[in-house]
């Protein structure tokens, strides 16, 4: 397992329900493929530094995740999907893995 942060912008239309069956649903992403959320820190609506489409602003949240490397994959495949997330990122968090290290 590995520590990520995964980011995402959401629709700046969406209302507190929307928002959180959102972070729900992405939380269950994580979920399906072995993972756990850790943390959930919501910024809020912010102005983005450009337009995304006729958006200029959008609900800010940071989640962060303990999942394996694999996982990442089928969760970007989801949030690619939803027409609710305008962006979004996953990061690797730099830090002790608790793989243990290829020999060699």
């Amino acid at each position: 397992m590995r520590n990520y942060e995964l980011a995402y912008v959401a629709d700046p239309d969406l209302d507190e329900e929307g928002l959180t069956a959102l972070e729900e649903r992405v939380k269950s992403w994580v979920e399906a493929g072995q993972g756990k959320t850790i943390n959930v820190d919501r910024w809020g609506k912010r102005k983005l530094a450009y337009r995304i489409g006729k958006r200029s602003e959008g609900y800010y949240v940071f989640i962060q995740t303990e999942m394996p490397p694999a996982a990442g994959l089928a969760i970007e495949r989801g949030l690619r999907l939803n027409e609710q997330i305008l962006r979004f990122l996953i990061i690797q968090q730099e830090g002790e893995s608790q793989e243990p290290a290829p020999a060699g």
